[in-house]
């Protein structure tokens, strides 16, 4: 259980880190042009550079606070963050009419963040 805990941690982790840095080095006209990055283009840019800010804290939020001496707490309230994040991309996908495939994706990263979120505060806390 704790190896696909920390699995499950680290592919939310690249996923986070990813997208936030995206969301933090493009520009927003580009991501707006990216397949289901059509919602950037109804946002400011403050908005997506804070949401991409948030991604890459949630990144480290997801394994960092486990090493040795940091507040192992952390990992599973950053996983509640990321369920909560990843059910308003999904509204925001579907609200929009994009593909079924954008909320799809979303949904799987939540329901690997709710796995990490109930595994680490319930069955194998850190």
């Amino acid at each position: 259980m704790n190896t696909a805990l920390w699995i499950a941690a680290a592919v939310l982790a690249c996923v986070a880190l990813a997208a936030g840095a995206g969301k933090l080095l493009l520009p927003v006209e580009k991501l707006a042009s990216a397949p289901g990055g059509g919602w950037t283009a109804d946002t400011g840019p403050g908005f997506v550079r804070a949401l991409g800010a948030l991604e890459v804290l949630a990144a480290a939020g997801l394994t960092l606070p486990a090493l040795p001496g940091a507040l192992p707490v952390l990992v599973p309230v950053t996983a509640v963050c990321w369920v909560l994040l990843m059910a308003g991309a999904m509204a925001t996908h579907i609200r929009r009419g994009d593909p079924l495939l954008f909320p799809a994706v979303n949904g799987a990263y939540l329901v690997l963040a709710a796995f990490l979120a109930w595994g680490r505060f319930f069955a194998v806390p850190l």
